[in-house]
């Protein structure tokens, strides 16, 4: 995992943000190698949440003039920091689940010794099948 990827989600976890890896990332916690470079996070959409995540992005360093609050607070928002192929996507909402469904079936795995919550290989299967 790029070290870039793997601060973030340090200081997500200092900061108690609700989150889960998905996309490639979260397919190869489950076994299911895909190529890919880039890191996909669906985070929790709601003001307390949106916060944290906030000092989390500001502790990393992420370039935050164009964030609001309120754009992580509302479904539909993708904030990408980087270039591809290093890119990281912070999602407020992925098709075909919701978080409040994902989250108490998430997967807690173990990346550079900090714990990852990760999307569960059914809701992973939910949100490709479009």
């Amino acid at each position: 995992m790029n070290p870039d990827f793997r601060d973030l989600l340090s200081a997500f976890n200092a900061q108690g943000v609700e989150y889960l890896v998905v996309g490639a990332y979260a397919l190869a916690a489950h076994g299911r190698v895909r190529a890919t470079g880039d890191l996909d996070i669906r985070i929790r959409a709601a003001p307390d949440n949106a916060g944290r995540v906030m000092k989390a992005l500001r502790a990393f360093g992420a370039p935050l003039q164009d964030l609001t609050l309120d754009d992580l607070s509302q479904p539909g928002i993708v904030f990408q920091i980087g270039i591809a192929p290093l890119r990281i996507n912070i999602l407020t909402s992925i098709d075909g689940i919701t978080f409040d469904e994902a989250w108490p079936a998430r997967v807690l795995t173990t990346v550079f010794a900090q714990p990852v919550a990760v999307l569960s290989v059914e809701h992973l299967s939910a949100a490709t099948s479009r």
